[in-house]
This record gives structure tokens, C-alpha cells and sequence, in this order.
């Protein structure tokens, strides 16, 4: 599918960087077929191939767990979210291609809007409800495509190291695809310095074993995405050891 070969639309959000963005979410999600969304391009393997020595190079991260991670079928990584770095560390380290959510800001201008294009972002826009709803439908068509989608439960980034409250976005996609819920701790990304050396410490990403869902079927819609959503953080916690903070962070209505 070309990003060019459909009509202009009215954004959902009056905002001309977004109409782009907004234009082909809702193209995608009209067409009714989870195969024409786009899935990570020959760019997505170059890419990888050229940014991860680099980020050896600069941050030496220690990466663990990856067995968890199913060889086939549809995963939903779920991560603590701290700095920038984190959307670089995860696709470059996963064992199989990752897609995501980015911010729509990101994709202004053709040149972007095509680089994150092919390499299977989705673009969400915080600030519109609709076009986060959008986005996330899409994140559901690629888990039940059989593909590999990651989002930050807690909707933007930590600004003091704490771990918030997951939103409903990654349990409702979990419970409504069945998709494996691999939870990743990531550690040392905002280079925050430990109180007690004054070093930031060594940048860490932990892939742990599957979420288990079970034994939610029996309840109301409601309470089983706050009891799975409770779960998957409560996991992330287990591999990060955040201070868990009783709020939603900031900045972000997440996933």
C-alpha cells in the first residue's frame, strides 16, 4: 500500500502535520483486510542492522530473557517506559520484527511519514481520543495477523524513575486477540544517575516470561482488562523493580 495512493481526508485533529498520518489510519482500518497494513520493510532489516552495533558501541546494554519470546505467532510486548532510547533498544534487540506506536508528531513531512512507514509504526496522536482508538485497532489487527506489536502501558514516559498505572489499551488488545504478553523491563535509559555511585547505571533490556491471563473469561469486560492490566504491570515491576507510583503518568493517553 502507498502512502500516497488515497485522497486527503479532514483530520480527525485540525493540524496539518497530523492529516497525513490521520489519513491513513483511517484508509487502513476502512479497508477491512489485516493484509494491507504495513509490516516491516526491507528498511526495518537495514536499519536494524546498522543501528545496533552503534548502540553496543554507545551503551553496551545487556539484553536477557529472549527465550521467552515465541518463535511464531502473535505477541504483545509490554514495557515500562522511560526515555527515547526505549523505542530504539526494543526493535533492535527483539528476536523477531517489532511494530509499535509512535507519536504522530514524529511522521510530519513525507520523507518521515515514508521511513516510519516502512518500517511499520503506527502513528497515534495523544491529544485525539479517535485517533488513538484508531491506532490501536490497528495494533489488534497485526496481533491477530500473527504479528508482533509493543506499547508502554503507562501512555509516556516516567519522568522520575517511578512505574504508573497501565491504561486499558494492552489488556483489551491481549484479551481480545490472545495474543502472548511478554513483558520487557527496561533499565538505565533515562542515564539517570544511582543516588548512591552517581553513575547512571548500565543500560538493561529484560524480556520476561509470558503474562498468564487465565481465569479471566468469567468476568465483565470491565473488570477483566483492570485485573489484566494489573497483572501485566505488576510483571514489568517483577523485571524492573520500580517504586510503583498509585497515578497515571502524564503526557499521554498510552495504550
Amino acid at each position: 500500500m502507498s502512502w500516497g495512493a488515497h485522497s486527503r481526508t479532514k483530520p480527525i485533529v485540525p493540524h496539518a502535520d497530523y492529516e497525513w498520518t490521520e489519513c491513513c489510519l483511517i484508509t487502513i482500518l476502512r479497508m477491512g483486510n489485516a493484509e494491507v497494513i504495513q509490516r516491516p520493510s526491507l528498511v526495518f532489516t537495514f536499519g536494524r542492522g546498522v543501528i545496533r552495533p552503534l548502540l553496543w558501541l554507545r551503551y553496551r546494554p545487556r539484553i536477557s530473557g529472549t527465550e521467552h519470546v515465541p518463535q511464531t505467532g502473535a505477541v504483545l510486548f509490554v514495557s515500562n517506559h522511560l526515555a527515547t532510547l526505549d523505542t530504539v533498544l526494543i526493535p533492535s534487540f527483539s528476536p523477531r520484527k517489532v511494530q509499535f506506536l509512535i507519536k504522530a508528531s514524529l511522521t510530519g513531512g513525507r520523507v518521515r511519514a515514508w521511513f516510519f512507514h516502512q518500517i511499520g509504526a503506527v502513528p497515534v496522536i495523544r491529544e485525539a481520543s479517535a485517533a488513538s482508538q484508531a491506532a490501536l485497532a490497528v495494533g489488534q489487527r497485526l496481533l491477530e495477523a500473527g504479528q508482533v506489536f509493543a506499547v508502554f502501558p503507562e501512555g509516556s514516559r516516567s519522568r522520575d524513575g517511578r512505574l504508573y498505572r497501565g491504561r486499558g489499551g494492552a489488556a483489551f488488545m491481549a484479551l481480545s486477540t490472545g495474543a502472548t504478553v511478554i513483558p520487557i523491563g527496561l533499565i538505565g535509559t533515562d542515564r539517570r544517575p544511582d543516588p548512591m555511585t552517581g553513575r547512571a547505571p548500565r543500560v538493561e533490556l529484560r524480556f520476561g516470561p509470558p503474562v498468564d491471563l487465565s481465569g479471566l473469561a468469567h468476568l465483565p469486560g470491565g473488570r477483566a482488562r483492570h485485573e489484566a492490566s494489573d497483572r501485566i504491570m505488576a510483571a514489568i515491576q517483577d523485571l524492573t523493580g520500580q517504586e510503583l507510583a498509585a497515578t497515571y503518568a502524564q503526557g499521554g493517553r498510552g495504550a
